[in-house]
């Protein structure tokens, strides 16, 4: 069954949790699109784990674009979220909804993702009223990683935490469907489910939030150039792919492969009249 909006408001109601992953490629939206999962995340992270960028500050409309269009082709029943890229909607409220409405039209995204809490309630606000839905980012909002001085914990402090509840109270009441969560204390991410309507998704914010997410290939042990504490690893494949690639290029290198089994033929009596 298709995932939708809708589904994810009668999750919550349900109790039932919600899975989400991440994905930048039509291969990898499919596998993980049959394996049951409820949404795939066109994340910002492409300019980590795809781009090796350092950050996401230097992804853009066509990157996110490009990207999305590809896992929508190969999505037949998650909710397909596309992040919006760094300065693609704190710049006014009509870029917001234009960009978006890109994301949509050319990136073939169910919904849109941004970053922050009461400052950019105007653009959730317009993005919505334009029938383009939208799914919240709070804590932790990596486009906003030179702000907050690096990779670190937010809401520890009461003065953070009033202002976290806040603002996911203000996202709702904005018009999102969702909001993701991000490096917050599990009982405060706790606090926040049970004072919101919509579902909270859960990225190092413990179990109790009503879904969650990973960057698919922390969670397969392929990218590992910082691996955060709430990442758990579910297969090591990097490891898996890297001894496949190994034992091809020993093969290639020794002249096994390829072998009879990987040519094709020609009758010798066609080989002979080439001579």
């Amino acid at each position: 069954m298709k995932n939708t909006v809708l589904t994810f408001k009668q999750a919550k109601e349900k109790g039932e949790k919600l899975s989400m992953l991440t994905a930048y490629d039509y291969s990898t939206a499919r596998l993980i699109d049959e394996s049951g999962v409820n949404s795939i995340l066109v994340g910002d992270s492409l300019g980590n784990v795809i781009l090796g960028y350092e950050d996401t500050i230097s992804v853009t409309m066509e990157d996110m674009i490009h990207h999305s269009a590809a896992v929508a082709r190969g999505a037949q029943n998650a909710l397909v979220i596309c992040d919006m890229p760094f300065m693609s909607y704190q710049t006014s409220v009509y870029d917001a909804v234009v960009n978006a409405g890109r994301l949509m039209k050319e990136g073939r995204a169910n919904a849109v993702k941004l970053e922050g809490g009461k400052e950019v309630c105007p653009q959730i606000k317009a993005i919505v009223d334009a029938g383009i839905p939208v799914c919240g980012h709070l804590g932790l909002t990596p486009q906003s990683i030179n702000a907050f001085g690096g990779f670190k914990v937010q809401a520890k402090t009461e003065a953070a935490a009033k202002k976290l509840i806040a603002d996911a109270k203000a996202v709702e009441a904005a018009g999102a469907f969702a909001v993701v969560l991000e490096c917050v204390p599990a009982k405060l991410a706790e606090l926040v489910t049970k004072e919101l309507s919509i579902p909270t998704i859960g990225i190092g914010a413990g179990n109790v939030c009503d879904g969650q997410v990973l960057v698919y290939q922390d969670m397969l042990g392929m990218f590992t150039d910082f691996t955060p504490k709430f990442v758990k690893r579910f297969e090591n494949i990097g490891e898996v792919m890297k001894r496949a690639f190994s034992a091809y290029d020993e093969e290639v290198k020794a002249g096994t492969f390829p072998d009879k089994e990987h040519e094709y033929t020609i009758s010798d009596d066609v080989l002979e009249k080439l001579y």
